[in-house]
């Protein structure tokens, strides 16, 4: 049997009282099967506050997460509030790890950590939950592809931190009351869990240019796109005023195709680097093709309401969901910057315990099978798991 809980406070100053609310809503003393996880979102805030230190030490279980700029599990929806999101199981086992720093050879600290936390099972993880910072010099597509290699294709899911001040500066991972902003976590769920993903980015009627093939490229830097140097592509499209100013093209998300027949994935342009090289918030690499898409409210609704139309199709038997939106989304909407959130909740209407919250990027598969998942790293994307 699994169940899940979901719980939020808005206290931001009184450590003992936000501490009391979290406990009573879990249900601490007698709502808990035999293993536990706890997933958290809150606004950094609660990290300067202390009282995401204090909620992270006073629960019997490991609690994991990230700061995110907005967060929801229903009607409760807001910037500054801490939800946390408990899965208790008798059926499933929690294995925790938090890498060392992420700093120097992150793909090498990603790998070791996984082995060692997975090196008493034989099978893979049924999930894996994975959740850091965002660094400007790291890729999360390497962050995906090290994890999926190490599993051996494990579905893998989670978020990037991300925060509302203009340098990032505050984009924590969170861990057992503990903030880092050089580290990841990784959950690995073993036992009876039988995840579904979804996934929503954009319609492919908001397409605006042909496909363009990414020629030169190093991570999540292009240099060259059809041959010719990137910022020249951009004047070609008009966009070459709105690629000078950093993320004045969010409404603009690529679209990439890897050629190899999996589905496209949506990454984010950043800006302009001193080199008039395009830099994004996800790896880019040669030979794929890139499409420009043109995202606004009533798309990001649109395509959020189908994602959310098949987890209401898919949900008997399901104890939970947990849901990250890219911030881009967020300020696609403007001024009704929790109306995506609002979307979901009304869909929702209490079938299902959730909780969503924005991201600095999203980890989910797209596609899953019984040998391996393919685990993409999104921007731009609604991502969920039902379980």
């Amino acid at each position: 049997m699994t169940k899940t809980l979901v719980s939020y406070t808005t206290e931001i100053d009184d450590a003992q009282l936000a501490v009391e609310q979290i406990k009573s809503q879990l249900n601490i003393e007698t709502g808990l099967l035999k293993n536990s996880i706890g997933i958290v979102a809150c606004h950094y805030e609660f990290v300067m506050s202390g009282i995401a230190q204090a909620v992270g030490n006073s629960l019997p279980f490991d609690v994991v997460g990230t700061i995110s700029t907005s967060q929801s599990i229903g009607e409760h929806t807001d910037t500054l509030i801490l939800t946390v999101m408990v899965i208790t199981s008798d059926d499933v086992e929690f294995v925790k790890v938090l890498t060392p720093s992420l700093l120097s050879e992150p793909g090498s600290v990603i790998a070791e950590s996984y082995k060692e936390a997975a090196a008493a099972r034989k099978e893979k993880p049924a999930l894996i939950f994975a959740f850091a910072p965002f660094m400007v010099q790291n890729s999360g597509d390497e962050y995906v592809s090290v994890i999926s290699e190490a599993s051996g294709g494990a579905p893998c899911f989670g978020t990037l931190a991300v925060d509302d001040t203009e340098d990032f500066s505050n984009c924590f991972l969170l861990c057992n009351g503990e903030y880092y902003q050089d580290r990841m976590t990784m959950v690995l769920a073993y036992g009876n869990l039988s995840p579904k993903f979804y996934i929503a980015n954009i319609s492919p009627e908001r397409v605006i240019s042909k496909g363009a093939i990414i020629t030169k490229s190093a991570g999540h830097v292009i240099m060259d796109v059809n041959g010719r140097p990137v910022d020249t592509f951009f004047e070609d499209m008009g966009l070459a005023k709105a690629s000078e100013q950093q993320y004045s093209m969010s409404h603009l998300p690529f679209l990439l195709d890897y050629n190899d027949g999996t589905p496209q994935v949506s990454k984010i342009f950043i800006s302009l680097t001193p080199e008039r090289y395009g830099l994004c918030a996800g790896a880019v690499p040669e030979g794929s093709t890139l499409y420009i898409a043109k995202s606004d409210r009533d798309d990001v609704l649109l395509t959020t309401g189908q994602a959310v139309q098949k987890i209401l199709h898919d949900m008997e038997g399901a104890s939970g969901l947990l849901i990250y939106s890219c911030i881009s989304r967020s300020l696609t909407l403007g001024l009704d910057q929790y109306g995506e959130m609002n979307f979901v909740n009304e869909r929702m209407a209490a079938k299902l315990p959730f909780m969503m919250a924005c991201a600095g990027g999203e980890i989910c598969p797209t596609e899953t099978s019984e040998d391996k998942a393919i685990n993409r790293f999104h921007n731009n994307a609604f991502v969920a798991c039902l379980f």
